[in-house]
């Protein structure tokens, strides 16, 4: 077989189907090997290169399109490092933790350690051996260490958020040394384990600044302590299951673009729920009668599952379509159960929640990771409303789901009836039989007072202007590398982007080329080409619901010049698909 006559007919004929868009080429390069035809030959019917015929046969394109980016990820990584040796610029835009840190509070939290430590030791007369301490005179020890540590960096920051806290917290000076020294010491579980009183108190602050703007709505937030956003959506997902909120078969609506484990959750045989995508753009409001916010009125979606500001799209809701949502769960609604992922607040400088005209039907995820670059700490909060309508729902249960509950819950309390949601959630979070152990632990939470008190004592948004700068020189380098103007406005966290690749397309080389790329390759061929051709790794959009042929790009975890390397290594892979093209 050593040209295309010697080929069968059908091959051919699958060849064209190929060419069209109507057979995978992973699938045409198996088949054709079934027929003895080499990589190379088999590659040159559909018009691909030796090269570009192996890349294709090594992934099964519809199967790693099942796959979560973040496991896509590790595939592309290995890709990108692959031959890149001395010279190479290996670029991991794939990650979402930031490369940027506070180290203020850390320094502060350092001091406050060690000063923990040796007021544990005073009486003890065995080296290396401290004891627990009372409350007496514990805040006046701290100001005589802090005298000799001035001009100590953190020292300062230290003194001033004591002093904050000593001031706005409604607690005695000696009480609010104690809970956080006792707390850095780590020695005992966290107790309360929901959150220690003092962490709830300055949180609350933190969270009023952040969330609410300053204007948080009547009525009280409880708080939950976390492992980060994570352990407050696996916690969420669990506890909601348990308490017959959410059944099996049940809709859920979810506004994407979206974080990919929103996507992958309810689907899982554990929660079997049945997904209803909303897709929500930029200055796009969502009008009454639209069918945004018809899926929500219908009363048999039950919850509704929102990042906001976005993930991957890196904008705040509108204020408009905020509003519309709240009024549509008010009258149409009223027992939607909605999960808000706010981590992404503090990047913007306009932001509009559910949760502030809502709170009732808002269970509310906040983490400290991104802004104070804490992902490895795992801090994080789940917002309960005094008036919580999960509560009224579990009211509402049946007499053989409720004699479940009280049967599940009956080893914690003696009243299981009477357990509000934020007591359940707490307790299912360790399975109920260990919820004597709960909570975040206690250094952790002291971690999260000192990045809470940093931003309370800035009043001016100092911190956040020197964080919003840094990715606006991130995100306006990006654009400019593709020859685009940067999108501008106060709701842009720039913290992602995510670039249309067939608009690229068609601006570099003409709608026609755009319109052919679907048809002579897989979406994911260029996220997969980025890797291996340019040692780039971004993820892929459709991982995230968003367009199927977009990327994403993380920019707080990369320099300005990898912006730009970046947006010259779109170029490179869109001009070999044009050159490719123009061949054919």
């Amino acid at each position: 077989m050593s040209d295309h006559k010697a080929v069968p007919e059908f091959l051919n004929k699958q060849a064209e189907e190929t060419k069209n868009g109507g057979l995978s080429r992973r699938d045409f390069l198996r088949m054709a090997a079934v027929f003895g035809l080499s990589v190379s030959m088999a590659g040159n019917l559909i018009g691909l290169s030796t090269e570009e015929a192996r890349a294709a046969a090594d992934f099964d394109w519809d199967a790693l399109a099942k796959e979560s980016p973040f496991e896509i990820k590790n595939l592309l990584i290995d890709l990108a490092k692959k031959d890149c040796g001395p010279g190479c610029n290996f670029i991991n835009a794939g990650r979402g933790n930031p490369n940027f840190l506070n180290t203020t509070a850390r320094k502060a939290l350092g001091l406050f350690t060690i000063f923990a430590a040796e007021a544990a030791e005073m009486g003890s007369k065995y080296p290396d051996i401290g004891y627990r301490r009372s409350k007496k005179g514990l805040a006046a020890e701290l100001n005589d260490y802090l005298k000799h540590y001035e001009g100590v960096p953190g020292a300062a920051f230290l003194k001033e958020a004591m002093n904050y806290a000593e001031r706005n917290l409604d607690m005695k000076p000696d009480e609010v040394v104690y809970e956080l020294v006792d707390a850095i010491q780590g020695d005992f579980y966290p107790d309360p384990p929901r959150i220690l009183p003092v962490t709830e108190k300055i949180a609350t602050h933190y969270l009023n600044k952040i969330v609410f703007s300053g204007t948080p709505p009547k009525g009280t937030f409880s708080l939950f302590a976390t492992e980060g956003a994570t352990g407050a959506m696996i916690y969420l997902f669990n506890s909601l299951r348990e308490n017959f909120v959410l059944k099996p078969g049940d809709k859920v609506a979810i506004i994407t673009p979206i974080f990919s484990p929103y996507l992958e959750l309810p689907v899982l045989k554990d929660y079997d729920l049945a997904p209803v995508l909303l897709e929500y753009d930029r200055d796009k409001p969502w009008k009454t009668g639209g069918k945004e916010l018809n899926a929500i009125a219908d009363k048999s979606v039950k919850a509704l599952y929102m990042v906001n500001p976005t993930n991957p799209t890196s904008m705040s809701m509108d204020a408009q379509t905020v509003q519309n949502i709240a009024e549509t769960v008010r009258k149409n609604n009223p027992n939607m159960v909605v999960i808000s992922d706010t981590v992404y607040a503090s990047f913007v400088e306009e932001f509009n929640t559910l949760c502030s005209v809502i709170p009732q039907n808002c269970l509310g995820v906040y983490s400290y990771s991104k802004y104070f670059g804490v992902t490895g700490w795992r801090l994080g909060v789940v917002m309960i409303y005094e008036d919580c309508v999960v509560d009224k729902i579990i009211a509402g249960l049946s007499k053989s789901e409720q004699k479940a509950l009280a049967e599940r819950y009956k080893i914690a309390s003696t009243t299981p009836d009477k357990l509000t949601f934020r007591e359940r959630l707490e307790m299912d979070s360790r399975q109920v039989a260990l919820a004597h152990t709960g909570g975040l632990s206690c250094p952790q939470q002291t971690a999260m007072c000192f990045f809470s008190l940093f931003e309370l004592l800035d009043p001016k948004y100092v911190y956040k202007s020197h964080i919003r700068a840094i990715l606006k020189e991130r995100w306006d380098a990006l654009f400019a590398g593709l020859d685009m103007k940067a999108p501008d406005g106060k709701d842009l966290t720039r913290y992602y982007a995510l670039l249309d690749v067939l608009d690229l397309a068609g601006r570099y080389y003409g709608q026609e080329f755009a319109d052919g790329l679907p048809k002579n390759h897989h979406y994911l061929e260029f996220t997969f080409d980025l890797a291996r051709r340019q040692h780039v790794v971004c993820l892929p959009g459709a991982g995230f619901a968003g367009p199927k042929w977009s990327s994403r790009v993380a920019l707080a975890n990369i320099g300005t010049q990898d912006c730009t390397d970046i947006a010259a290594a779109m170029k490179a892979v869109l001009k070999y698909y044009y050159d490719e093209w123009k061949k054919a």
